[in-house]
């Protein structure tokens, strides 16, 4: 899932080398950070949160597959 994040979050920004990902598991349950630069996260986080609604939605897809539950933070 941290690849997914971090291939979807490269693809959006202006400056991918700035993109990170953090991911922090727990027993049922995984956090995943978002980094961006701060020119980019208007487009990360997209006109009233869409582009990032659908990046949550795309997750947690993918992790449902693994019985976990999935929260992404985006964190400048």
């Amino acid at each position: 899932m941290k690849e997914l994040v971090l291939t979807l979050a490269k693809a959006l920004v202006d400056y991918p080398e700035q993109v990170s990902v953090n991911q922090v598991e727990g027993e049922k349950s995984v956090i995943i950070e978002l980094r961006v630069a701060q020119e980019d996260m208007g487009k990360v986080i997209g006109k009233q949160g869409r582009i990032a609604k659908a990046i949550r939605t795309l997750v947690k897809a993918a992790a449902s597959h693994q019985g976990k539950r999935v929260v992404v933070e985006i964190i400048q």
